[in-house]
């Protein structure tokens, strides 16, 4: 089973919620979690784990064989992302702007268009406890995010894990809607204020439009108005569990504890949470299936 941890805006406690989850099933069920915040990833802030390999992410980008190269232009009309440019008989290419796909090389007419494979982030992964661990970290000034997350995801594929946990990134732009693909479930975690509410009724949007099954956490929910709480229930949305506001829980955040196993009544509260999950998925943590 895949759950995603996703929201419409950052700061509102994907990744707590995302490690403490983990941290619930992990004597229960065999879980690994993703880290698909590639742009400033941080649950290895709280898990701590030792990792056991590394592997370079990279793009394919074109590189032009001037000699053969006639000046038709093919190359440029195809991209779609202005990356290359003819300027009379000569190609210029912009490979901070290659989103890789290939087409110039494809389609050149007179095959002077190879690609050279250009690096753009990496993952490592390894282990927390029983908890398998995969990271994507986005090169500082790349914009293409959506090229390490799917490293992340097809390495974690190569699991046996019962559970995987994704820790998406914030808003609802292309890297979340690549770390949302192909999850059989979706935690919308959100907070109890005007902003919450804006990204909130975003993120339903994309959860929708993807077909997955979602319900959403509010955290510091005692915190702010009810609007969170009065927008569910108009749209029929099931409150996963709420997590009231409290100093000591922000004082553990704050040094990289584990809320779980600090406090036991969040550790019911994670519990129940994941029992809503597998009704809500029609996931049987027995059979480790659906439920037909």
């Amino acid at each position: 089973m895949i759950i995603t941890v996703a929201s419409g805006k950052g700061g509102t406690g994907k990744t707590t919620v995302a490690v403490n989850l983990a941290l619930t099933l992990e004597n229960i069920l065999s879980v690994q979690i993703l880290d698909c915040d590639v742009e400033e990833p941080n649950v290895h802030l709280f898990l701590h784990p030792e990792f056991k390999y590394s592997e370079i992410v990279t793009l394919p980008v074109p590189a032009v064989d001037q000699g053969k190269c006639v000046g038709c232009g093919k190359c440029s009309e195809i991209c779609a992302f202005n990356a290359i440019i003819v300027l009379g008989t000569k190609v210029v290419i912009f490979p901070e702007l290659c989103h890789g796909c290939g087409g110039c090389s494809r389609f050149c007419p007179e095959g002077a268009i190879s690609e050279n494979p250009r690096e753009i982030g990496g993952i490592k992964g390894g282990w927390a406890g029983q908890i398998g661990f995969i990271q994507g970290r986005l090169n500082v000034g790349n914009p293409l995010a959506p090229t390490v997350i799917n490293a992340v995801k097809k390495r974690g594929k190569t699991s046996q894990a019962d559970v995987t946990i994704i820790d998406a990134p914030p808003g609802t732009s292309c890297p979340v809607v690549a770390s949302l693909k192909d999850s059989d479930f979706c935690i919308l975690v959100t907070e109890p204020t005007p902003f919450g509410l804006n990204d909130l009724i975003l993120a339903v949007d994309v959860a929708r439009q993807l077909q997955i099954p979602f319900g959403v956490v509010i955290n510091r929910a005692d915190l702010g108005n009810k609007d969170i709480l009065n927008y569910c229930k108009g749209e029929e949305i099931p409150i996963l569990t709420q997590i009231p506001f409290d100093r000591r829980y922000a004082a553990c955040y704050a040094r990289g504890g584990r809320l779980v196993e600090e406090f036991p009544e969040l550790k019911e509260a994670f519990k129940e949470l994941w029992e809503r999950i597998c009704a809500l998925a029609k996931y049987d943590p027995i059979d480790k299936g659906a439920i037909h």
